[in-house]
């Protein structure tokens, strides 16, 4: 009997350890609907300005990340390459003739998108893990969000700071108090939104600094915000998606992602938002489509591991990789798997579309460059870890893991 009863305990974990052990694309998909809380209506995606042409991650407020009406297809030629001192995890923003990056070692960084020549540098003394936004504010005005000061072997929650920084010349014009972020700040209505490791949202008065409000998740709020009408939205570590209204930070909707075989995923991917959808991955591989005035799921696709970067939205497809070594594009409407390729190795960083190309990083040290619409591979570069690219019409940028490259097409 006790030959027996031991027999089935270790039955019993063994099949618990296959099961913890399987593949996290094993739990069910949910398929969407192209009737109910979608409409093709609602994405209007604006032409590069001449002083922005892509003025924060993910670009625009809804952080589609995609650029239209430009001619930036490969191959391409090495113009410049800038940087080459530490680890730049999350791309450029673009706005005044000018790149604005932050690197590993706490530095913000203005260099001309023409030369590549550096025209200011800031040293926050923190960690930096995130795109700047650029507003218009007083001619120009730069927002980065900061992790601890160094040197730092605590990961404090509340150690954080959004700085505000001429695009001129880099004068420090405000700093405010927040929890370590690593949120990409959103710039909309006047107003800067970052969330903190000590899981909460922060609305600052863009030209102050000014606390507007706050509003407290379950968990740490790593990525970046999005918004689109009066509303902004969030992932946070506790699992959840949360739809606050942006005036106030009043609490919407809250909306939980379904946990696969024994794992319950966190939100860490900035949300894209379009077609009256919220697009975000999780950790427990799942690609969810939220309603976005309803909250409520209205598709689910599994991937074959964790989903860390943000998708890219462009022509009913949403664009996103995985630590699968894949690389998707699923139907907007529906979460049907249109095409996937094999990039060989894990994909952490985000996606962007620029004229009909879909451009990805991965951990092997390559970017690809693939035809949105197919799939079809046009180009790589030996040289990226986690950030895709950006462009402005007139060249493409591409963040390698150290540096940034000014590309130009080769036409002919």
């Amino acid at each position: 009997m006790k030959r027996a009863a031991a027999g089935a305990v270790l039955l019993v974990l063994g099949a618990a350890a296959v099961l913890a052990l399987r593949p996290l694309g094993t739990a069910r998909d949910v398929r969407g609907s192209s009737t109910v809380e979608f409409t093709t209506t609602t994405v209007r995606i604006a032409r590069p300005r001449p002083r922005a042409a892509w003025p924060m991650f993910g670009r625009d407020p809804a952080r589609t990340a995609s650029l239209p009406g430009s001619r930036l297809r490969p191959p391409f030629r090495r113009a410049w390459v800038a940087g080459g001192r530490s680890l730049i995890e999350f791309p450029p923003a673009l706005a005044y003739g000018h790149l604005y990056y932050g690197d590993g070692g706490g530095r913000v960084y203005a260099v001309s998108a023409q030369t590549g020549a550096r025209l200011w540098r800031y040293d926050g003394r923190r960690g930096i893990a995130a795109t700047p936004a650029v507003g218009t504010y007083a001619h120009g005005t730069v927002y980065e969000a900061f992790l601890n000061r160094f040197p730092s072997r605590a990961k404090t929650p509340a150690d954080g700071a959004v700085v505000a920084l001429a695009a001129g010349t880099g004068r420090l014009r405000w700093r405010a108090h927040v929890g370590a972020s690593e949120t990409s700040p959103l710039l909309a209505e006047g107003r800067v939104y970052v969330g903190g490791w000590d899981g909460v949202v922060y609305a600052l008065d863009a030209r102050t600094g000014r606390r507007v409000w706050t509003f407290r998740t379950g968990g740490a709020v790593k990525g970046g915000l999005a918004a689109a009408g009066a509303r902004v939205y969030a992932g946070s570590y506790d699992g959840h998606v949360y739809a606050l209204d942006a005036a106030s930070g009043r609490l919407v909707w809250r909306a939980g992602g379904r946990a696969g075989w024994f794992r319950h995923g966190r939100f860490y991917a900035t949300p894209a938002l379009a077609y009256g959808r919220v697009y975000v991955g999780s950790t427990d591989g799942g690609v969810y489509s939220f309603g976005a005035r309803s909250g409520k799921l209205r598709w689910l696709h599994r991937t074959g591991g964790y989903i860390y970067g943000s998708a890219a939205v462009w022509r009913g497809l949403v664009l996103v990789g995985s630590y699968d070594h894949r690389f998707y594009a699923f139907d907007a409407a529906t979460g049907d798997e249109r095409w996937s390729f094999d990039a060989g190795a894990p994909i952490s960083g985000s996606a962007t579309v620029i004229d009909g190309a879909v451009w990805f990083a991965t951990l092997r040290g390559r970017t690809y460059a693939l035809r949105a619409r197919d799939g079809h591979l046009l180009w790589t570069f030996p040289d990226g870890r986690y950030a895709p690219a950006v462009g402005d019409g007139r060249r493409l940028y591409l963040t390698g893991y150290a540096a940034v490259y000014g590309l130009s097409p080769v036409r002919g």
